[in-house]
């Protein structure tokens, strides 16, 4: 069921058929809000909404600090291609997608073939107040997550970058940005907002 509120700028059932059977896939940093944001959209749709982080927990029986540490992060980046090539076989549906998924040049390419990638751009200072709150991230048990974050962010912001749509996300209601995503969504796929002739 389709559920937008009556300031709705568009509809969201053209918006969806437009769609067809495309994803959307949140990509950014982790503490960006991809899935907090990827699940509003989804209700705002009516799509499914999945996690890869999730899928790949529910596939191996063990969770992503634990696949990293028994298998190195190579491994896990290779079972997490395999899962989101996998799950874009699924469309439509709304994606969030881990922190790496994106820098793997095949992922972009599945991606981009099936998937419209939505790209949660976030400062330092919003991620690092996000994470702490969950202290498992496999990429942040250092003596300065900080310094770790930042030279994440000067690494796959450029490739971030090539994403379809940016949304710059800031500590605002989650409904907001949702909007925000889903007006941009309008504008691509050529879904007219309310008033436009």
């Amino acid at each position: 069921m389709m559920v937008l509120d009556k300031q709705a700028k568009f509809d969201p059932t053209a918006l969806a058929s437009r769609l067809g059977a495309r994803s959307i896939v949140f990509v950014g940093l982790m503490g960006a809000g991809k899935t907090v944001i990827g699940r509003k959209v989804s209700q705002m749709l009516g799509l499914p909404f999945i996690d890869s982080d999730h899928e790949i927990e529910e596939i191996s029986r063990m969770t992503i600090p634990d696949l990293f540490d028994a298998y190195g992060e190579a491994e896990f980046r290779a079972l997490e291609q395999r899962v989101i090539e996998r799950l874009l076989k699924t469309g439509p549906q709304v994606l969030s997608t881990g922190g790496g998924a994106f820098m793997n040049a095949q992922t972009r390419r599945n991606i981009a073939d099936r998937g419209i990638s939505v790209w949660l751009e976030a400062d330092l200072d919003l991620l690092m107040q996000r994470v702490a709150k969950r202290p498992n991230r496999p990429l942040l048990r250092t003596p300065d997550p900080r310094a770790v974050m930042r030279k994440l962010m000067e690494e796959r912001y450029p490739v971030y970058a090539s994403a379809r749509i940016t949304v710059r996300t800031r500590d605002e209601k989650r409904e907001i940005i949702a909007e925000e995503v889903l007006e941009r969504l309008a504008g691509l796929l050529g879904v007219e907002l309310a008033g436009e002739t």
